[in-house]
């Protein structure tokens, strides 16, 4: 049994009964997060923005029927806003309204296989990329959106000014972050822009700091739109369309800094998707698999996340709940929306706010709805740059400092997978970036005396209650390693036998500890034996560091 001793809440009609109030409450608190950042998203993502809050709905209301996981919130995510806006640009050709239709056709071919996935027993998958690569390839996609968001924030152009490419928006990342200087040269070019950009990014990154109880509660997103929205009509900041001349020459340029809904939401209902896209075969399949591959990926890690932060200790099941992610991507791409994910700023507000099942998550898609019908009324309203600020603050949550400082204490060939994922990545894009750290990590792991027999088959053999392992010990052969450990069950006293191992990994051991607490909170033990004999393999004594003999 749990030795939280907490009685886990009941599921379905007899769950909405008991804990309606605690996941209506939740799923308010969650909806007000949601909403701007929705919005921020589809902006960057080059997708109009109320279809950011198309993907919210449907993650609330549709996804939370099938979903494997009780707590998580399903919507858009800011991780997957790089591969969004280079689908829209690379399909769409400079088109975006054509680009975006065709990024649809994508997104719902990757959430059929997304299905395919969970009904394949998939979700294991997730276990085979080292973390170093992972949390590299998040930082990265932090530091693009920073790369991107900054120049949005004072109203600075993010497309090309001359050249065959002019008039088309800048999606390379190395191009976003060369402009940065050139943007705050002219930082106060459109002053009353910045000053709201300002205003948001200091609530952004103070709010948090706050210590007054009530206070904290309430988002800092939200607390961006009520001061950025009154602040931009005091400036006088408006929408400006482009004026020609009688010979067609342009005496006006357009100036949109705020979001405008142009229709309503029963004007976009309706069948948006396009897969004219599968023309453009190479591109079309590249962004299918980057959609499925990394979407699954951010959801999975979500969902392990919000399971260690359950009061409760539920396991979700992770081949479900990516069989409703990838339902949730089919319908919310033909309807127009961005991909959805586990999103985990969400999930863990979920938790925060005292959300005990689905249900929070299924509110908080009909508060979003709710918003959706009304949405016309809030048209021109909302700064770009209040949008840019929040995104700015989640980018900055990704590629934050203290990962360099974390990834370089557990030991020197973490920081060098981490490094590398995130160069590649800014150079080429997510797939060879993190291609690229798993291959650097093959290459450190043969280095410390991996066998390359062991690299991706695990030699595991069960005695009784003892799981013996030889070799090597890494995340390319975890998944082999957790199929054999799965073989028991949590209320068990079983034996982890390393000592004829030449090396583990960090991805391994961290594991291996996550797993010793679920054997403890079920009652049962899991022991390592054997793991003192090792010496750090990286030059550092970090608990999850690498380790050989």
């Amino acid at each position: 049994m749990k030795t939280n001793n907490l009685k886990d809440p009941k599921d379905g009609l007899a769950g909405l009964k008991e804990n309606f109030s605690s996941d209506a409450v939740s799923g308010f608190l969650v909806f007000l997060l949601a909403l701007p950042l929705s919005l921020g998203i589809a902006k960057a993502s080059e997708f109009p923005a109320i279809y950011g809050l198309i993907t919210a709905m449907v993650g609330g209301i549709l996804v939370s029927f099938f979903a494997g996981s009780k707590l998580t919130i399903k919507g858009p995510a800011a991780g997957l806003i790089v591969i969004v806006a280079g689908s829209v640009a690379e399909l769409g050709q400079g088109d975006n309204d054509l680009g975006w239709k065709l990024a649809l056709g994508a997104i719902v071919v990757a959430g059929a296989i997304q299905v395919l996935f969970g009904i394949f027993k998939l979700g294991k998958l997730s276990d085979f990329f080292p973390l170093s690569a992972v949390h590299g390839m998040l930082a990265a996609i932090g530091l693009i959106i920073i790369s991107k968001q900054i120049h949005i924030l004072v109203g600075a152009s993010t497309s090309y000014s001359d050249g065959p490419l002019k008039g088309k928006s800048i999606v390379e990342p190395l191009e976003l972050i060369s402009k940065i200087p050139d943007t705050l040269a002219h930082f106060f070019q459109h002053q009353e822009v910045a000053i709201v950009g300002l205003v948001s990014l200091l609530i952004v990154f103070g709010w948090p700091r706050i210590k007054v109880g009530f206070l904290k509660k309430i988002p800092a997103p939200l607390v961006v739109l009520a001061v950025s929205i009154p602040l931009s009509m005091i400036l006088g900041i408006h929408n400006i369309k482009e004026v020609l001349g009688e010979n067609g020459e342009v005496i006006t340029k357009a100036f949109n800094p705020l979001v405008s809904f142009d229709k309503g939401f029963f004007e976009i209902l309706g069948i948006n998707v396009s897969f004219d896209g599968l023309s453009q075969v190479g591109t079309f399949w590249k962004f299918v698999l980057m959609f499925a591959l990394v979407g699954s990926l951010e959801a999975l890690l979500t969902v392990k996340a919000i399971d260690m932060l359950d009061p409760y200790k539920r396991k979700s099941n992770y081949n479900k709940d990516l069989i409703a992610v990838g339902i949730g991507n089919i319908v919310a791409g033909a309807l127009g929306g961005l991909p959805m994910i586990s999103e985990v700023a969400r999930s863990s507000a979920n938790v925060a706010n005292g959300g005990k099942t689905r249900w929070a998550n299924f509110f908080h898609g009909v508060f979003i709805l709710i918003f959706l019908i009304f949405a016309v009324a809030f048209s021109n309203l909302i700064p770009n740059a209040a949008l840019a600020a929040m995104l700015i603050g989640v980018g900055f949550k990704l590629a934050h400092p203290k990962e360099f400082g974390h990834m370089a204490k557990i030991g020197w060939d973490q920081i060098v997978v981490f490094i590398t994922t995130i160069v590649v990545t800014l150079a080429t894009d997510l797939l060879v970036g993190i291609g690229a750290g798993i291959l650097v990590k093959i290459i450190i792991h043969l280095l410390n005396g991996a066998p390359l027999k062991n690299m991706f088959s695990a030699k595991a053999k069960i005695e009784g209650n003892t799981i013996t392992v030889e070799g090597a010990a890494v995340f390319s052969n975890l998944i082999g390693i957790k199929k054999q450990i799965a073989k028991f069950d949590f209320n068990q006293n079983v034996t982890f036998d390393v000592t004829k191992c030449k090396l583990i990994d960090h991805t391994v051991i961290e594991n291996l500890y996550h797993i010793k607490d679920d054997f403890e909170n079920e009652g049962g033990s899991f022991t390592i034996l054997g793991i003192d004999e090792f010496k750090p393999a990286t030059g550092s004594s970090h608990k999850f560091a690498a380790v050989k003999k």
